[in-house]
This record gives structure tokens, C-alpha cells and sequence, in this order.
């Protein structure tokens, strides 16, 4: 067996002066650091949202460039239209609305809303009243709906509309929201949807905009109210497919937009035209 090297003394001085206290302090400093951080909720709802961005940066490489992601509004907007909107109810709860108004992601900002009025014959939204009246001092152009139920009178529907309403100037026009039958037939629901017109029409002086589907038009509607302006509700598609000739001048484009103001995901709008045909659609 070989004899053991002796370790004097001094040789364990000297190699005990050539480490740093402090360094090795600091490493695990460093290191505790880095675990806490990785442990971190935070750290990982960074990653997650880094992850997202870059996610939503390689869907758009290569894809429509008439149909982009705004990061701010977390949706896809179409491209090529300048005006853009929202439409609420009571499933919004309380909004503020000067929030709602100074939110923009470059020329995209809310510039009206359609506001959840009445539905039926009984129903009054409960957050319109507010709705309307800071929607109005928020400057934003804001028009009233009815959710139009057909298998009740359409007179009576209006009724409880004009009661509720009070249309001033700037105000979009009144808009009636048909998207079922109720159970009826198609030509039971046209008379009584041609009722709430009709009475609309008479007591405003204003023409209502309708609103339904895409598919509930093509199958219902379409070839008998082609004289009125449409809101067509179509999700998720970078242009809406319809025929060239249609009268529709809103268009619901999506239903998970999310808006400064608003608690919860929101329908997101735009309107077909400039802003001078825009201003053309308020009431005098």
C-alpha cells in the first residue's frame, strides 16, 4: 500500500484563502432567486402571454392581410372599414363608458354602440337606461334595440319600445333584433315584424335598421326587406358572404372582443362606408 500524502497545515491556508465567502453567498442568493422565480405565477402568466402573442403573430405570417389581429381587442377586425362599434345588454353589466371611448389600437377605436332596449312585450333591459344616458355622454353614436319576439304582437312590441326610448338627435335609428321564429311560421313572423315597422316608422319618422343572422335572413328574410338597412351578424370570417347587392350597412363580426370598460367579452361592430355616409344614418 502507498503512503499517504501529508497535508500540512499552511497548504490548507492557502487553499482555504483562495475561496470567496462572499461569492458562494451570492450564488445561492442567485439560485433562490431563479427558484422562486420559476415558482412564480407570474413568471409563468408572462410566458403564457409572450406565448400567445407570438402564437397569434405566426397564425397572421402569411395569412389575409385584410384580416388582422388588434392585440388590444384580443379578435381578428376585417380590414378596409374605418368605422367600428359594439352592441351590449344587461350581460355587460356596468359599463364605463368614457373607458369605452378613449380605448384605441391604431385607427381602431369604438365610435357607436347599439344598446339592448326591450325585448317582447314585457321586458325592459335594466341596464339601458344608464347605458343610454352615458353612452350619450360619452359622445359615442348609440342606438336602441328591440329583441323582437314573433310570436307576440309586433304593435305592441313597439309599444313598449317608444315607451322605454326617447330618440334625440345624433341617435342611431331604432333597431328591431330578429333571429327566431318562435315557433311560427316564417310568413306569421314577417306580419308581425312589418306591425313593429310600421308602427316605428310612423311615430319616429325614422326608418328602424334590422338586424338578424346571416342564415336566418337568407332563409326568412331575404327578397322582403330589402329596402331597409340590415345588420347581419356573421362570425369569425375575414368577409361577410352575402350578396353584393344587399342593403347592409352593419355588420357583427364577432362575439369575444374584449373593450376597456367592459368586464366581459363583447360583440364587436363595423359599418360599411366612410364617415360621411355615417353621419348620414344619425337622426337629424
Amino acid at each position: 500500500m502507498a503512503a499517504r500524502k501529508k497535508t500540512t497545515t499552511s497548504a490548507k491556508r492557502k487553499n482555504n484563502a483562495g475561496k470567496k465567502p462572499g461569492v458562494t453567498k451570492w450564488k445561492a442568493v442567485a439560485a433562490l432567486f431563479i427558484l422562486l422565480l420559476l415558482l412564480s405565477p407570474f413568471y409563468y402568466g408572462y410566458v403564457f402571454k409572450t406565448g400567445a402573442a407570438a402564437w397569434r403573430w405566426f397564425k397572421d405570417l402569411g395569412g389575409k392581410t385584410n384580416y388582422r389581429t388588434y392585440k388590444s381587442f384580443r379578435i381578428r377586425i376585417p380590414s378596409n372599414y374605418k368605422i367600428h362599434g359594439i352592441d351590449v345588454s344587461y350581460y355587460q353589466g356596468r359599463i364605463d363608458w368614457q373607458r369605452v371611448k378613449k380605448m384605441q389600437e391604431d385607427s381602431v377605436h369604438v365610435s357607436f354602440a347599439f344598446i339592448k332596449a326591450t325585448e317582447g312585450v314585457l321586458k325592459v333591459d335594466p341596464y339601458f337606461q344608464r347605458n343610454w344616458r352615458e353612452c350619450n355622454k360619452a359622445g359615442i353614436a348609440c342606438g336602441p334595440y328591440q329583441y323582437f319576439r314573433p310570436k307576440f304582437s309586433g304593435k305592441w312590441q313597439a309599444g313598449l319600445f317608444l315607451q322605454t326610448v326617447k330618440l334625440q338627435k345624433g341617435n342611431l335609428p331604432p333597431v328591431v333584433d330578429v333571429e327566431r321564429l318562435d315557433g311560427i311560421t316564417p310568413e306569421k313572423m314577417r306580419q308581425e315584424l312589418d306591425e313593429f315597422i310600421k308602427e316605428i316608422t310612423l311615430k319616429t319618422k325614422v326608418t328602424p335598421i334590422i338586424y338578424t343572422g346571416l342564415t336566418f335572413y337568407q332563409e326568412n328574410l331575404a327578397g322582403f326587406y330589402d329596402d331597409y338597412p340590415l345588420w347581419i351578424s356573421s362570425f369569425d370570417h375575414p368577409v361577410l358572404t352575402i350578396g353584393a347587392n344587399t342593403n347592409w350597412k352593419f355588420w357583427q363580426h364577432s362575439e369575444r372582443a374584449r373593450v376597456n370598460g367592459i368586464v366581459s367579452v363583447v360583440d364587436f361592430d363595423l359599418f360599411r362606408g366612410d364617415s360621411l355616409a355615417f353621419q348620414k344614418m344619425l337622426i337629424k
